[in-house]
């Protein structure tokens, strides 16, 4: 019945949006929905981009960034919030502000500022302000490989270089770290999660298919949703894990625009529908 569901818990996606719905945005409240929380939204960017690349980006104005995070923060109980891609130190600053003030909480930034393909998303200015604003105000950091680098100015080619670089973001004040190894080679998709003292290697086997388009965006939201739903961090973020994984699996051999094609949220494959 209706009546008797619980009202579920809501979270907030703060990120671009994805004309492709692939990603950002758009595979956020997927992943929220699909992990048994409301997702709201503040859009940071406008982009024009399907399974073969992005065409176009407009970002928003701060002020506009600023009255939909009000919009939200002063009707809703955000029980969890997600970055994805800011788009400039300003709309980073932005969000920073809120997030010191304590409104934005169990704050899981992924620093979106690397495609996959290993393309530039922001400047260095950008990168910079991640460092020294919204990073030590985070309670988990998502970054992948090239993201890391960037943020703790190592390379990083193996195993044990994640985990240095895990140990070197996590003293920019961040709560936790969840490195996502996505982009290594090797039989296994190893990710690493520090929570300052102990290190926690994830692993799964790698899935052969090029639909992996919005699995960064996937595993922070789903991270984020279930700590919104009360899961102790450990858990949280490896049913993430779990939950991405299998949603890679699921549209594995999709053919869904002629590039990187999406993932499969809602686990689609694994159900006949009606």
């Amino acid at each position: 019945m209706y009546g008797e569901a619980k009202t579920p818990p809501v979270v907030l996606s703060v990120a671009g949006s994805d004309s492709g719905g692939g990603a950002g945005i758009q595979a956020d409240l997927k992943a929220f929905g699909a992990n048994g929380v409301f997702g709201t939204t503040a859009v940071t960017a406008i982009t024009a981009q399907n399974t073969k690349g992005v065409s176009g980006i407009e970002l928003v104005s701060a002020k506009m960034l600023e009255a939909q995070i009000d919009a939200v923060t002063s009707d809703f109980a955000l029980r969890a919030v997600k970055t994805g891609m800011l788009g400039s130190p300003e709309l980073l600053a932005v969000v920073a502000r809120y997030a010191k003030r304590g409104e934005l909480p169990r704050l899981v930034v992924d620093p979106v500022m690397v495609a996959a393909s290993g393309d530039r998303l922001s400047s260095d200015d950008t990168t910079e302000a991640y460092r020294e604003l919204l990073v030590p105000l985070a309670y988990v950091l998502t970054p992948n490989i090239y993201e890391a680098e960037l943020l703790s100015g190592m390379s990083i080619t193996n195993l044990a270089e994640m985990v240095q670089a895990a140990k070197i973001l996590h003293r920019l004040g961040v709560k936790y770290v969840y490195l996502k190894g996505g982009h290594l080679h090797g039989p296994e998709s190893i990710d690493v999660f520090f929570d300052g003292v102990n290190v926690s290697h994830l692993r799964s086997k790698r899935v052969a298919t090029s639909n992996v388009h919005g699995t960064g965006c996937t595993l922070s939201a789903s991270l984020a949703a279930n700590l919104a739903r009360g899961k102790p961090i450990d858990d949280a973020v490896r049913q993430a894990k779990v939950y991405t994984t299998q949603a890679i699996v699921g549209s594995s051999s999709w053919v869904l625009g002629h590039g990187a094609g999406p993932l499969d949220h809602f686990g689609w494959t694994r159900r006949q529908l009606p």
